[in-house]
C-alpha cells in the first residue's frame, strides 16, 4: 500500500478562491434584526468580492434569486457571485461550513458534524449545508468527506507548518464528543489536518460568546512565528482576568524551533450591550484575512483605528479594511464567525453558473 498523501492544513494567508457567506434570513433568530443585518452583509459580501469570489448561501430558490438581484444592485459583479441553495440555521458558516485540507497539495473539504456548540440551538439544517451545496456542483470537483467528529472551523487556528492553535474547552468538550479525551482528540485532528504540534489554551474567553472559547475570538497565526491575541481591559471582573491569564500562557509557548513567539496585543473595545441588556463578544481577534488584506472588526469605538495600527504590524504589506460589526454581533458572533475562505484549489463554477449547477466550470483567476 502506498503511504498517505502528505496533509497540509493551509493557513488563512494562503491565496484564496473565494469566501462563503450564510445569508441571514427571516426563518432564524435574525428575523428582528433583518432590517439591520442585511445591509451589514451587502457590505460585507461586497468588500470581498473585492478580493475573492463570494460564494452565497440562500435559503431556498426564491430567496437566491432575490439576493442575486440585491447584490448586483449593491455593485457586486456578476462575476464574482456564486450562490446555492441550502436551508440554514443561522449565518455562523465559519463552524457549519467545509474545511479544507490539501493532499499532496490537491484540496478537499471536510465536513464535520456540527451540533450548534454542544446543542446550544437548533442545528439540523446548518448540519447539512455542506452535503446540501456539494451535491449541487457547487464546490465543483472537489471531494468532500463527511467527519464523524464534531469540529466547529472557529475552533481551529493553523500555522500552515503542522501547528495548531485552540482553546481545548471548545474542542474537548462533553457536549460534543462525548468520552473523548483530549489525547484521542490530538490523535483524530493529526490524522485529519497533518498537525504536528498542539498549542493548548486553558483560559481566555470573550463575554457574550457562545462557542465556550473558540480561538478565533481570542488568538491567531500571523505566521509562524507571531500570534496575535485579544488583550484584557483595564478591570478586573472575569473576563480580564481570563484574558490576562491567557497572555500569560501565550508567553510561555515556543515555536517550532524553540523560540518564543512575536505577541502583538489588540486593544479590548468597550462592551456592546443587545437592546435586551445581553452583553456582546465584540473582540478584534475576529478578523478575516483575504487575498492580502485584513478585514478588521470595527465597533464604532476609540479602539478601533488602533486594532487596525496593530493588525498592520502584524500583516505588513497587507491593507487593513474596516468592516463595522456593530450588527453582526447583536447575535453574539463577528467577522470571522460569519465568513468561510475556500482556498485557491477548490475547483468552483464558472461565473455564470445558475444556484445549484456546477456543470459548467472554468477556472477563475483572481
Amino acid at each position: 500500500m502506498p503511504p498517505a498523501a502528505p496533509v497540509v492544513f493551509p493557513p488563512e494567508w494562503t491565496r484564496q478562491a473565494a469566501v462563503m457567506l450564510t445569508w441571514p434570513h427571516d426563518d432564524t433568530a435574525w428575523a428582528r434584526w433583518m432590517h439591520r443585518i442585511e445591509p451589514a452583509f451587502d457590505r460585507l459580501a461586497l468588500a470581498l468580492s473585492r478580493r475573492a469570489r463570494v460564494l452565497v448561501v440562500a435559503h431556498d430558490a426564491g430567496h437566491a434569486g432575490a439576493l442575486r438581484e440585491r447584490l448586483q444592485r449593491v455593485g457586486l459583479p456578476a462575476s464574482r457571485l456564486l450562490l446555492g441553495i441550502a436551508p440554514s440555521d443561522d449565518v455562523w458558516v465559519r463552524d457549519h461550513g467545509p474545511v479544507t485540507v490539501m493532499r499532496d497539495g490537491r484540496a478537499t473539504l471536510l465536513d464535520f458534524r456540527f451540533n450548534a456548540w454542544g446543542g446550544k440551538y437548533p442545528w439540523d439544517r446548518d448540519a447539512r449545508v455542506c452535503q446540501r451545496l456539494h451535491r449541487q456542483g457547487c464546490f465543483g470537483d472537489t471531494p468532500m468527506e463527511r467527519i464523524p467528529l464534531v469540529v466547529e472551523g472557529g475552533a481551529l487556528e493553523s500555522d500552515g507548518a503542522g501547528t495548531l492553535l485552540a482553546r481545548e474547552s471548545s474542542l474537548v468538550s462533553p457536549g460534543r464528543n462525548p468520552g473523548l479525551d483530549r489525547a484521542a482528540m490530538e490523535r483524530r485532528l493529526a490524522a485529519l489536518l497533518g498537525i504536528r504540534r498542539f498549542l493548548w489554551l486553558q483560559h481566555g474567553y470573550l463575554e457574550g460568546d457562545d462557542t465556550d472559547g473558540h480561538i478565533d475570538t481570542l488568538a491567531r497565526f500571523a505566521g509562524p512565528d507571531t500570534i496575535v491575541y485579544q488583550a484584557a481591559g483595564g478591570t478586573t471582573d472575569p473576563e480580564s482576568r481570563a484574558l490576562r491569564a491567557m497572555a500569560a500562557e501565550l508567553a510561555a509557548m515556543r515555536t517550532g524551533d524553540g523560540r518564543p513567539y512575536r505577541l502583538i496585543p489588540l486593544p479590548r473595545p468597550a462592551r456592546l450591550e443587545a437592546p435586551d441588556g445581553a452583553v456582546l463578544p465584540d473582540g478584534y481577534a475576529n478578523f478575516l484575512i483575504c487575498n492580502g488584506a485584513v478585514l478588521v472588526p470595527a465597533y464604532g469605538d476609540a479602539a478601533d483605528r488602533t486594532a487596525a495600527e496593530r493588525l498592520q504590524q502584524a500583516f505588513p504589506g497587507y491593507r487593513m479594511i474596516p468592516v463595522d460589526c456593530r450588527d453582526l454581533v447583536l447575535e453574539h458572533g463577528s467577522l470571522h464567525c460569519a465568513t468561510m475562505q475556500l482556498p485557491a484549489g477548490v475547483d468552483l463554477p464558472g461565473a455564470s453558473a445558475n444556484p445549484g449547477d456546477g456543470a459548467s466550470r472554468r477556472r477563475q483567476e483572481d
